[in-house]
């Protein structure tokens, strides 16, 4: 049994990924279902995210199913990973979780992010272009000032104003260096990036500046992890996930998930199957002792505080059979 996973945090963030032929609000319900599982199973925190025009994800609203999940649950923290701070206001986003803390106080996060769309057309719609992801630390400044009462408008945000919603950045590349200069906690991926996930840790522990908001830097890192009673079954939980990434590359649109077999079917072209192959390789797959040996590795490498787990996959009892055994490696039951 490892000896650093069972003091370490794991987490969970659902993108509700759609499956083929099934309706788009199915994949939100599953996602509803299985906070209740994680919280089941003794995960810290379950988290939505934002994806605007994806066809193969249907969370796109993201406070608004933190919602129903935070309503479905009793103790686990619930949050998002993330709201994409550029494309609101931050008194909105402000608001919203001030609402989402008055609702359910004492369990809700505010993951951010700073992506803005995918595409030009998904940019166009929502009114922002790509240089709007340059704002984000004056935007997240904005928006911790509406929870401190510090708006230089009068304006007052409520019921946000005087609540504690913990704060965390996503961080792609600049992220690290935001988080580390506002003194917040930071979520960082993934974990087949490993060179590139320790530079970034580097960097924020070297630049973290303590805040009102966290003393000391905490760091969470976020991948997928696949375990199973079999390498081979652990390895056909990535399949789905594997395939669409390979689609998106090669066809320009990211699609449901399809199921294994179905995809290793298919005859696949030079660029799909060398794309296909890549979307396998890297992540922390296996047996339990596979994936606890591994996680030994990762969380001695980077000294993270917790993990957040971002699987998906087609196959809904699997997927919640790999979230069950991984569990059993930082909670064992009696």
């Amino acid at each position: 049994m490892s000896s650093v996973t069972p003091a370490t945090r794991f987490s969970v963030l659902d993108r509700s990924r759609t499956r083929a032929g099934r309706p788009p609000g199915e994949a939100l319900r599953d996602t509803v279902a299985l906070a209740r599982e994680a919280e089941a199973l003794g995960y810290h925190r379950f988290w939505v995210s934002e994806h605007h025009g994806v066809p193969g994800v249907a969370g796109s609203a993201p406070t608004v199913l933190a919602a129903a999940v935070a309503a479905a649950t009793r103790t686990i923290r619930v949050g998002t990973g993330g709201v994409m701070l550029p494309n609101h206001q931050p008194l909105v986003v402000a608001e919203q979780f001030g609402v989402l803390e008055s609702l359910f106080p004492g369990r809700i996060d505010m993951g951010l992010g700073r992506s803005v769309g995918f595409t030009d057309g998904v940019r166009k719609a929502l009114g922002r272009d790509k240089d709007d992801a340059g704002d984000f630390g004056a935007q997240l400044g904005e928006l911790l000032g509406w929870f401190e009462g510090t708006s230089p408008t009068g304006v007052r945000a409520r019921p946000a104003e005087g609540l504690r919603v913990p704060p965390f950045v996503l961080a792609m590349g600049e992220g690290a260096r935001i988080a580390a200069r506002a003194g917040l906690p930071m979520v960082i991926g993934d974990l087949r990036g490993r060179e590139k996930m320790l530079r970034g840790i580097d960097q924020y522990r070297a630049g973290f500046r303590p805040s009102p908001w966290a003393s000391e830097p905490y760091v969470v890192i976020s991948g997928t992890i696949a375990v199973a009673g079999t390498p081979e079954a652990a390895r056909r939980l990535l399949v789905p996930e594997a395939w669409a990434m390979a689609h998106a590359r090669t066809h320009g649109t990211f699609p449901p998930l399809a199921p294994a077999e179905e995809i290793e079917a298919r005859v696949l072209t030079a660029k799909e199957r060398d794309l296909y192959e890549s979307g396998l390789a890297g992540h922390l797959a296996g047996t339990e002792d596979q994936v606890a040996h591994e996680l030994d590795t990762v969380l001695k490498e980077t000294g993270a505080d917790e993990v957040l787990v971002t699987t998906s996959s087609y196959d809904r009892t699997a997927l919640l059979d790999s979230y069950q055994r991984l569990a059993a490696l930082f909670a064992p039951r009696g």
